[in-house]
């Protein structure tokens, strides 16, 4: 296949990337650099399978040039500060009108399939636990979520419209080396700055699944590969959830830290538009055939391991 892959040097994106070239796809990313690092991708420059776009999404004639020719485009590029609702128009702009150039573009340079990386957030606050694909009705409580179920509504319209196929994923909390934020990098970086005390947000409670990056990229290509209706749409998850004091236990332990006080900035959530509690049900993909037997605290071990080795040369904890 000939992929586009736009956030294609982000966190999820580029290991994505690395998939698909090493199952002989050409690959052209397409980023602004916001939050990907060239770094992700370096081992890839000289690749003749692979090309590099450095530009932004609301460019709509740069998008529109870019795309024509791909077979598929693999849709990650977001904006990664959830818990960012000071400005009420990032996602607005970065997820909703940024899909819709996508989409707009692949109509007219004719290419007719998308995999678009949607998230948890979508359901908001959900009643039913597990929940699954088919919940509703649907009341996003951030801004990030509201824009991701905006992109679905828009992936949805265009495939009955224009012929064209989608695979949407509703992602939980990905975890693995080259993270760039998030709740285990954020933690390493205080605990960078201060060893002896570790403020938590929230009250500590907060419970999610966290999925190892390599399982979500290995989901995703999965579910291409095996569902074929118009518009296929799959949670992906792993086994049970962890709690954000138990994360912080564990980054403690493999940092080999001793007496370190914790604080809790207290409350329900971690931040306004924060789903304190995540619980998602991932049937659907496993009936295709997709299982991995991954704990939600095993992926948060093994992420942490991964982490520090990755960043080792720019984290000064020491064991002890």
């Amino acid at each position: 296949m000939k992929c586009f892959v736009t956030g294609g040097a982000g966190f999820i994106g580029s290991h994505l990337v690395d998939a698909l070239i090493e199952a002989g796809h050409s690959t052209t990313i397409y980023d602004n650099f916001s939050v990907g690092g060239k770094e992700h991708i370096a081992h890839h420059l000289h690749d003749e399978k692979f090309t590099l776009i450095r530009a932004d999404l609301l460019d709509f004639r740069k998008i529109s040039s870019s795309i024509a020719g791909h077979d598929v485009v693999f849709h990650l590029a977001a904006n990664s500060d959830i818990s960012n609702n000071k400005v009420t128009d990032l996602d607005l702009k970065q997820g909703t009108l940024a899909t819709y150039n996508i989409l707009e573009s692949m109509r007219l340079g004719n290419v007719k399939k998308i995999v678009f990386s949607s998230s948890s957030a979508i359901y908001g606050e959900a009643k039913v636990t597990p929940t699954p694909e088919d919940y509703g009705p649907l009341f996003p409580i951030s801004f990030y979520g509201a824009s991701k179920l905006a992109g679905e509504s828009l992936i949805s319209s265009f495939c009955h419209n224009f012929g064209m196929r989608a695979w949407i994923y509703r992602f939980p909390n990905v975890v693995g080396e080259r993270f760039t934020h998030g709740v285990l990098y954020d933690f390493i970086k205080k605990l960078e700055r201060n060893q002896k005390e570790l403020e938590i947000l929230g009250d500590g409670e907060q419970s999610k699944p966290y999925l190892y990056v390599k399982d979500v990229v290995d989901a995703m290509l999965f579910g291409l590969n095996n569902s074929h209706d118009e518009v296929n749409y799959f949670n992906i998850t792993p086994k049970g959830s962890t709690k954000v004091k138990d994360i912080a236990k564990m980054i403690v332990d493999e940092l080999g830290l001793s007496n370190v006080k914790f604080t809790f900035t207290g409350g329900y959530r971690g931040w306004p538009g924060d789903v304190a509690r995540v619980n998602l049900d991932g049937t659907k993909l496993a009936q295709l055939g997709w299982k991995k037997d991954s704990m939600s605290d095993e992926c948060i071990r093994k992420a942490i391991k991964a982490l520090l080795a990755y960043h080792k040369s720019h984290i000064k904890i020491g064991k002890g």
